[in-house]
């Protein structure tokens, strides 16, 4: 996603890129081909769109020492190995990785028709004027023929005493080089290659060094630790923040980002908020009062406690007073939200995405009445699941308790907003909160009326509202923070969270919900519930988006019948093999397909048993329904679709947490851990083990007799 403060990135012609002996090498110091052969597409697909790209690359010493251990091992006898070695003499190493660096750069670009130009310079050629304006010529001259210039600093010839150490001179490593070539040649950027993503607060190995987005100096040059030098190069951070500093200061923009993630030139061209950037008008863009992801979990998690603190009649009025006030604010919420719907229908975004945005005529009356069914919940904290008797005198309570800290990322529905916070004050629960950007007026006039409805005692950051999407990154990091992820939106934001993260994540990526007719229907009945479960709210996760129909009822005409019904309904059919060419409708492209629309797909199948194969294989494990009069049938349905809902002669839009009685969800999961289905109060909660003794001690068990006797709970 673009990031407001990189948009002068949309002006930048000329780049220089440095890369550093890290991304170059592997850790045994061979050259990293892969690595190197994706910066040179990138570099390429650069040059190609227009772009000045000029590179700066390190790595010939630690090549060079490579190759000449191997040559000295293989030319040693057993003898000569017994002996101390002696360190290569690092200017020989120079001269020798340099010739395999650039033989391996022209190779790569060759192969992607680019050719490449070798420059190798020393600091003493800087302080020539003359060398000054032949280079900048030169390189004119290279780049007006698409030429990629290829700079390193001549260690082999280079005067300095002690080349790899002095950091006397114009410029004393490769990213100094860099960030004087970018003023030299007048770039608009520079782009410092790594090893790791940015610079970080700390180092990087550090669980809890935050990423820089954006370098202030006034703030952050006295607020870094800084790690280890590189594995391999001179430098390392240091000489990188060093050289971003100089060059920013003179007005050339830098980013310092990782060289190990494929298009990651690209991205930083394309405005997206990679690695840090140094820009000399960085701290303007900076806010009064920064609350990063960390802050905001923390708070919520502190909160969270002093909420538990409280009485459950105290937690009670908090609920029965956000409900007052969303009603008391109906007219400006309506208002914002309005202007949201407006913004994403000019905007152009699926009829489905609009739906789920819309707070439509009674939905805040219908949503202020959920929230008192929540409150007038019996106290889910603290209730005792398990009493047993362990020994005579000392008794094990099981107890539920708030899990701690819950981030919830959703899209479109800022309903769900209510849902969510709603059932984490019951609950107990500390709570992120990050809408989809097309809702962001409704979440954050929603978030406004709940968080002033909570007392100072317990504190309005227990439910923080996240506005960036930036932030997420960062906040899937908090694994000691955090307890619990839940992700409701498409398939894609669903398995981008699971693969970026190590907090437990709950919900479900699709809702591929399955209607079942049966030989053995009442007709009327399951035409009802195949029209409901399809027309009511096709956007919803529990929609119907396929229907299997027993092939015995094609002679008996309900078919056509059902077909005729969702056609003139507006419903657009796809089939399976077996319906496309009977009804000559165009084949579902897959059956695991979820339209979240006026869609869906129809196949015929021989039986329950071909029914049950099908949702088995193709669904989402969400949920299911089958149409039938036949008992027996139907509990064979029952037992054997492995979904989180399973429903007989019943539509699938009744799986919702405020119609199963749960007064609202947090979602609908389909996994098999901890809590299945729509998710309310008892998905939110974990337990505690509280014991109660009078002096007793283990010593070996020696003195104790256990019982473990169930008591009353």
């Amino acid at each position: 996603m673009a990031d407001r403060s990189r948009s002068f990135m949309k002006d930048v012609k000329r780049v220089v890129i440095k890369v550093g002996t890290a991304v170059v090498t592997r850790e045994e110091g061979r050259l990293a081909v892969g690595r190197l052969g994706a910066l040179c597409e990138q570099i390429k697909q650069l040059n190609s769109l227009g772009y000045d790209i000029i590179l700066v690359s390190s790595g010939a010493v630690g090549i060079g020492r490579q190759r000449l251990r191997y040559r000295k091992l293989i030319n040693s006898s057993f003898a000569d190995l017994q002996k101390p070695q002696l360190e290569l003499d690092g200017k020989a190493c120079a001269a020798v990785g340099q010739n395999s660096l650039m033989a391996l750069y022209d190779i790569l670009f060759t192969q992607l028709d680019v050719t490449s130009a070798q420059l190798l310079v020393t600091d003493n050629d800087f302080r020539d004027e003359d060398f000054r304006k032949q280079l900048t010529e030169t390189v004119k001259s290279l780049l007006s023929l698409k030429v990629i210039p290829v700079f390193n600093e001549n260690d082999a010839v280079s005067t300095r005493k002690a080349p790899y150490e002095d950091s006397s001179g114009i410029f004393w490593d490769n990213d100094s080089l860099s960030a004087l070539l970018a003023l030299e040649l007048k770039a608009d950027l520079l782009v410092l290659l790594s090893d790791v993503e940015g610079l970080y607060s700390g180092p990087p190995s550090d669980p809890h060094s935050k990423l820089i987005h954006t370098y202030i100096k006034e703030k952050h040059q006295n607020e870094i630790t800084f790690g280890d030098k590189s594995r391999v190069g001179r430098g390392g951070m240091t000489a990188k923040v060093k050289a971003a500093v100089h060059a920013a200061d003179a007005g050339i923009p830098v980013v310092i980002t990782s060289g190990f993630a494929a298009e990651n030139i690209i991205n930083v061209l394309q405005g997206q908020r990679i690695g840090t950037l140094f820009h000399k008008d960085a701290h303007e863009w900076v806010q009064v009062k920064e609350v990063d992801a960390r802050e905001m979990a923390v708070a919520a998690r502190e909160c969270s406690r002093r909420l538990q603190a409280i009485s459950s009649e105290e937690r009670k009025q908090i609920l029965l007073k956000i409900a007052d006030d969303l009603e008391a604010n109906e007219k400006i919420i309506r208002t914002e939200n309005e202007a949201d719907v407006a913004v994403a229908q000019q905007a152009g975004y699926e009829n489905s995405l609009v739906a789920r945005l819309a707070l439509k005529p009674g939905k805040i009356a219908s949503l202020a009445n959920n929230v008192r069914i929540i409150a007038n919940m019996e106290d889910p904290i603290g209730q005792v699941l398990k009493r047993t008797e362990l020994s005579d005198g000392l008794i094990l309570e099981k107890t539920s308790s708030p899990l701690g800290v819950l981030l919830i990322v959703f899209e479109s529905r800022p309903d769900a907003l209510v849902q969510i916070a709603s059932l984490a004050i019951r609950s107990g629960n500390g709570l992120l909160l990050k809408g989809g950007k097309e809702a962001k007026r409704s979440n954050a006039i929603l978030h406004k009326v709940i968080t002033e409805a909570i007392p100072d005692t317990v504190g309005g950051k227990l439910i923080g509202l996240v506005t960036s999407r930036e932030e997420i990154p960062e906040l899937l990091k908090l694994d000691d923070v955090i307890d619990l992820v839940i992700p409701r939106g498409s398939n894609k934001l669903v398995s981008q969270i699971k693969s970026s993260t190590k907090i437990p994540v709950l919900g479900h990526a699709d809702g591929v919900c399955h209607v079942y007719v049966d030989k053995s229907a009442n007709v009327e009945m399951a035409r009802g519930i195949v029209l409901d479960a399809k027309l009511d709210y096709p956007a919803a996760c529990n929609a119907m988006e396929t229907l299997l129909i027993h092939k015995d009822l094609i002679e008996k005409g309900w078919l056509n019948d059902i077909v005729v019904d969702l056609r003139t309904e507006g419903v657009k059919l796809y089939g399976g093999p077996r319906a496309s060419s009977l009804l000559n409708i165009p084949q579902a492209h897959s059956f695991h397909h979820e339209y979240s629309s006026l869609a869906c797909t129809v196949e015929i199948v021989d039986d329950v048993y071909a029914a049950i194969e099908h949702i088995n294989l193709y669904g989402s494990a969400h949920t299911d329904s089958i149409i039938a009069e036949d008992k027996e049938v139907a509990n064979v349905f029952l037992r054997q679709v492995d979904s989180a809902a399973v429903f007989h002669n019943a539509s699938t839009r009744f799986s919702d947490g405020a119609r199963f009685g749960l007064g609202a969800e947090v979602g609908i999961s389909t996994s098999r851990i901890h809590a299945r289905g729509p998710v309310g109060v008892e998905g939110l909660l974990t337990t505690r083990w509280i014991l109660k003794g009078s002096g007793q001690v283990v010593d070996g068990d020696k003195g104790i007799v256990y019982t473990h006797k169930d008591l009353a709970a």
